[in-house]
């Protein structure tokens, strides 16, 4: 049975991918920074029939949560299928470039990038072990600087300064990460969500919950065909479901 870590994963987005995951027969390993939300989160998808599933405790922001956590789940399991990094903050709008302070492009970038790297350094061991390993970075398409610079870009005048530079920076990275692993069977990509009605945006977006995280589950799932270093964004890009970076 493959096995599954996704960190801020007891809503929203997050949990309705565990819930898809454990559809499919899935062992979720539920990440959520508050143990007391983990532990609801997973009693929740319990009391739905699914009993493949246990709360871990992961604060992405915190070097010692993170160590903690791969040593309780070390502790469990020898080999780790799946690490989906979906734990991110706002950081809060308006962000401009001239006007928002330094300490939230640094709260913003711990979270929505140092928090992945450190994670997925700290669990790259037991993925290892895995015949078919796969990495999934949730990014947003407010991280592509192709579609940033192009004026007929729907979303051209939403800029967030902190968090688009976040999530773009996350996208470098994922890029190089699956550069290093291109010659093993890892698959390392970067889902844009889509803009999705959740506590993130004030339920603002047009985005399903359901329909959200079946993206996610579409590159956590991926064949060993399927292709590694893309930007997957049905919203950006809905005939090829590939976004330009």
């Amino acid at each position: 049975m493959k096995t599954v870590l996704i960190t801020g994963a007891n809503k929203s987005i997050g949990f309705e991918t565990a819930r898809q995951l454990l559809q499919k027969g899935y062992y979720i390993y539920l990440g959520s920074r508050d143990e007391q939300k983990g532990k609801q989160a997973v009693d929740q998808l319990k009391s739905e029939g699914f009993d493949k599933v246990e709360p871990i405790t992961i604060d992405v922001d915190n070097l010692d949560s993170i160590k903690a956590a791969r040593e309780a789940l070390g502790q469990k399991i020898s080999v780790l299928d799946v690490l989906i990094n979906n734990a991110g903050i706002s950081g809060g709008f308006p962000q401009t470039a001239l006007e928002a302070d330094i300490s939230v492009f640094r709260q913003v970038f711990e979270t929505n990038l140092f928090g992945v790297i450190e994670t997925t350094q700290a669990f790259i061991d037991l993925l290892k072990q895995s015949p078919e390993p796969r990495i999934v970075n949730v990014t947003s398409g407010l991280g592509s600087l192709t579609l940033h610079n192009d004026p007929s870009w729907k979303y051209y005048h939403v800029k967030g300064a902190c968090y688009t530079a976040s999530k773009a920076a996350l996208n470098a990275y994922t890029i190089v990460l699956a550069y290093e692993l291109r010659d093993t069977s890892f698959k390392v990509n970067v889902v844009d969500p889509g803009y999705t009605a959740t506590d993130f945006n004030h339920h603002s977006g047009p985005g399903t919950v359901t329909d959200a995280a079946a993206r996610l589950v579409k590159a956590a799932t991926i064949g060993p065909d399927g292709p590694t270093s893309q930007f997957f964004s049905d919203d950006n890009a809905p005939d090829t479901g590939i976004s330009p970076w």
